[in-house]
Order: structure tokens, then C-alpha cells, then sequence
């Protein structure tokens, strides 16, 4: 029996890595097929934007004349490009770049990374937009006394991601913000603000989501609608912008 069971188990633990592998093989050919389109779509970008705007970690926000760009690409606009790396770009090339929930999903030296290649493509007086949630907003959720949104967003995401959870709310929503989602790096407003500014930008600027005092990046978060609640987003949301020097 027992040598059954190990037998057994052997072959279980061999189809999950067949499927593993099966899985990265597909992952690496998708990739191999993306780089192969890759130059031609920046390209025709290129080629039929006058103002040129790059976007980072698009997933399913694909916004008009922007070059949306995803580590995984899922829609056939969208171009490969790993943001953590060297950007495929020239320097001083783009007149904007965003990214929206995305920097909390790499870690912080990531961050400076993609921050320094923003700022390196970024033409004199390019923009930078970054949307994130707000740490500061979190830890305050950790108090006895909360006000009627801090409440409101704590039993929102325990009916919709915890609903077991009866006791100390707070604390499962706080330790959730950490953990789920791949988040690997929260930000409040101080380190994002150092964030950008060791890496050069100046003029850093906090916003609500949706506001600009630029025309080109009002309007552009989508988070709400992708979690089903444009409050939420509100209240958890942090949107910080910069400019590259002239």
C-alpha cells in the first residue's frame, strides 16, 4: 500500500511539472513571438504619433495614442517590453510615460530602474505619471476610531476578497494589501516623492485619480472600473507626477 501511495504520488508530482514546464515553454514561445513584433509596432507608433506617450504595465487599459506596452502582453496592441530593463528607446524620445498600479508589484531597486529609464527617454520637460496605493492610507485603516470611508473600504474588500473574516478587520485588510495581488513594494508619499526625485524629476506633484493639471494625462486610470468601484479606487489611490529637467 504504502509503496502504492509513493508510486502514485511520484506520478502526480511529475504531471504537475510536465504541466509546469508545459506552461513555461508556451510562456517563452509567446514571448519569443512578441520580441519578433516588437520593433515593427514601435515603429508604426512612431510613425503616427506626433505626441508621444509610453505606458507601462498597460494589462487591459489600452489607451489611444499611447504605446501600450506589458511584460504580458494580452491584446494584440499591446507590445512586450519588460519595464525593470533597459527600454527599447532612444533618449529623450517620449513626451510622457504612466503607469497605473503597477511600480507596487516590482521591488523598490526595481523601481529605480524603471524610474532612471523614464527619465532617460523622457524628452526636457517629459511628464511622468505613476498611480499606486497609498501606504499611508492603509496603515491609517489600524485606528479605533475610523471615519465612514475608512470603514466603508475595509468592509468592501472583506465582502469581496475575505468574506470568512468577522473579527479585526483592519488588520486582515492591512495584511492583504501586502500580500495578495504580487504587490512587492508599498509606497506612501514621502518615498515616492524620494523615489523620483533622487532619479531627477522635479516639480513632483500629488493627484487623485482621473486629475492633471496637464490635459494629456487626465482620465487615464482605469483601476476603478477594473475593480468594480470608482470610490474604492478614490480612497486607496495615490497618483504622483514628475517632470524631467529641460
Amino acid at each position: 500500500m504504502r509503496a502504492k501511495f509513493r508510486t502514485n504520488l511520484k506520478s502526480s508530482q511529475f504531471m504537475v511539472e510536465m504541466v509546469r514546464a508545459g506552461r513555461g515553454l508556451a510562456r517563452d514561445m509567446h514571448v519569443l513571438a512578441c520580441l519578433a513584433q516588437r520593433q515593427g509596432k514601435i515603429a508604426r507608433y512612431m510613425g503616427s504619433n506626433q505626441v508621444k506617450k509610453l505606458q507601462l504595465g498597460t494589462s487591459n487599459n489600452i489607451l489611444a495614442g499611447w504605446l501600450n506596452t506589458d511584460i504580458y502582453p494580452n491584446h494584440g496592441p499591446v507590445v512586450f517590453m519588460n519595464a525593470t530593463t533597459h527600454f527599447p528607446f532612444d533618449d529623450n524620445t517620449f513626451d510622457y510615460v504612466m503607469a497605473e498600479h503597477m511600480i507596487e508589484h516590482i521591488e523598490y531597486e526595481a523601481a529605480q530602474v524603471m524610474l532612471r529609464e523614464c527619465y532617460r527617454v523622457l524628452k526636457p520637460g517629459g511628464r511622468v505619471r505613476f498611480a499606486t496605493p497609498d501606504l499611508g492610507v492603509l496603515l491609517a485603516l489600524y485606528t479605533k476610531e475610523k471615519t465612514d470611508a475608512q470603514r466603508n473600504y475595509i468592509d468592501w474588500l472583506v465582502a469581496r476578497l475575505m468574506p470568512e473574516v468577522q473579527n479585526s478587520k483592519d488588520v486582515f485588510v492591512i495584511n492583504n494589501s501586502f500580500r495578495a495581488w504580487g504587490h512587492c513594494f508599498l509606497y506612501d508619499r514621502e518615498t515616492l516623492h524620494r523615489a523620483l526625485e533622487v532619479q531627477g524629476f522635479c516639480e513632483i506633484k500629488f493627484h487623485k485619480p482621473g486629475e492633471s493639471d496637464d490635459p494629456s494625462l487626465k482620465n487615464l486610470e482605469s483601476h476603478g472600473r477594473e475593480i468594480g468601484s470608482e470610490d474604492i479606487n478614490q480612497f486607496e489611490t495615490l497618483v504622483v507626477e514628475g517632470r524631467k529637467r529641460e
